[in-house]
């Protein structure tokens, strides 16, 4: 044998050496965390538990979960738990820091949801220090009823919904407007935040200029960071930079809640919004609510009402305009409306909104087919056996917008997205170029 190839037979020893050393110590530090979490739970709790793996210590399966949904795939974490344990709907991991169980079939999913007796709310620990301990997100499941009979008559009401009409049609109008006479394309994305900021800042607020346009970009950076691997509050993480901009959102948010706390009530600004109404809440002992309660359901409300409006906004548009038939369906339905309507009347009334049938069919089928959410999270107050509630406050409200929206958008314009084979960013579930596209009047 030559010295040559002793050589290369040292090498490819090293290698396989190096290659060995590494799948052993990958296996054993797996075996070594799934062993922490699970031979504490008892030989009885152990066996009835669902199939799966905990990862690595400390960070668990967070590295594979974030790669998948921050890729092309985002289902591929999920059908690789299929593949590896079947397709039992239930599976076991380690994620944000904490041993969860992941549920992702429908059946499972629904019983969870609606079992408020023995599954509360249980976010991660980093999304409850971003959304605030003391938020709908936080509140015991009395204190959550409490607040949504408070809080839901001035969203979703028959008379709320029927005054914010007026409001959103001059939005809609004047933006598709502007739109239109653009004469470079514009990110669609970006201009329906615009209009659910406006709208939702109204609401809350009480005016649509109280809180800087500035502030979305704040909540980008917020929500990225909540779903960082390691939740590191030093400078130079995500997750840091997600603390410092929640500081700024709710020092945006404070001004407004002192001015109005500290006035008399003759002299609060005559344009009253949810905020006013928080302010003269009242809690279970008779205490007016804190003011980190009020500031944390405004800022999630704000996160949550222009961020997921504009989402199924984007997606509601780009569906219909891929199925021309659809398309033609719900124009013909907005057409049939304004025939209905009579001359003296300006504009649409909620009854006309509760007319469309089919396009609130489609409004529900892109919310299906989009999944905004990446997760839903709930914690179990006991051991709970699992074999085979809480809804959204401003769900009416959202797609009030998207129908004013699209009754204007299908009477009177034409879409052309500019690069329809755009990818498709995740966990956020939207285009990368945030649907560049040309928007004109129809003739």
């Amino acid at each position: 044998m030559t010295s040559k190839n002793m050589e290369l037979d040292s090498v490819w020893l090293i290698l396989a050496a190096v290659v060995g050393a590494y799948a052993f110590l990958f296996g054993f530090l797996k075996k070594i965390n799934e062993w922490y979490y699970v031979i504490r739970l008892g030989k009885k709790k152990h066996s009835s538990l669902p199939p799966g793996d905990m990862g690595w210590p400390f960070v668990g399966n967070m590295i594979s979960f974030l790669r998948a949904f921050r890729s092309q795939d985002p289902d591929s974490f999920i059908n690789n738990l299929v593949r590896r344990y079947g397709r039992t709907g239930i599976y076991r991991t380690s994620l944000f820091g904490n041993p969860s169980v992941i549920v992702c079939s429908p059946e499972l999913s629904r019983k969870i949801l609606t079992d408020d007796e023995r599954f509360e709310v249980g976010y991660p620990s980093s999304l409850t220090k971003l959304i605030g301990k003391k938020s709908l997100h936080g509140v015991s499941n009395s204190e959550h009823r409490r607040l949504r009979k408070l809080l839901v008559p001035g969203i979703n009401g028959h008379e709320a919904l029927s005054m914010y009409i007026g409001y959103i049609q001059d939005i809609v109008i004047s933006s598709l407007e502007e739109w239109a006479h653009n004469s470079s394309p514009i990110e669609f994305l970006t201009e329906w935040k615009k209009i659910s900021f406006n709208v939702i800042t109204k609401i809350f607020i009480g005016s649509a200029d109280s809180i800087s346009q500035s502030m979305t970009d704040h909540y980008g950076v917020m929500l990225e960071g909540a779903f960082s691997p390691l939740p590191i509050d030093v400078p130079g993480f995500p997750f840091h930079r997600a603390l410092e901009a929640r500081k700024i959102l709710v020092n945006a948010i404070q001004p407004h809640l002192d001015e109005r706390r500290y006035k008399n009530g003759d002299d609060r600004n005559t344009e009253k919004g949810m905020i006013d109404l928080l302010l003269e809440a009242k809690d279970e002992d008779g205490e007016e609510l804190e003011n980190e309660l009020i500031v944390n359901l405004l800022l999630g409300f704000l996160i949550a009402g222009h961020e997921t409006t504009a989402l199924v906004a984007l997606w509601l548009t780009i569906y219909l305009h891929d199925h021309p038939q659809t398309l033609q369906k719900a124009k013909e339905e907005q057409v049939e409306i304004l025939k209905r309507r009579p001359p003296s009347q300006k504009g649409l009334i909620l009854n006309e909104i509760r007319q469309m049938e089919y396009l609130s069919k489609a409004i529900d089928e892109t919310i299906r087919l989009c999944g905004i959410p990446l997760a839903i999270f709930r914690k179990a107050k006991d051991d709970a056996e699992v074999d085979g509630s809480r809804t959204c406050p401003g769900a009416d409200l959202s797609k009030i917008e998207m129908s004013i929206f699209m009754h204007y958008f299908l009477l009177n314009y034409r879409f052309e997205r500019i690069n329809p084979k755009s990818p498709v960013k995740f966990p956020a579930g939207s285009p990368m170029d945030n649907c560049v596209a040309r928007i004109s009047k129809l003739p």
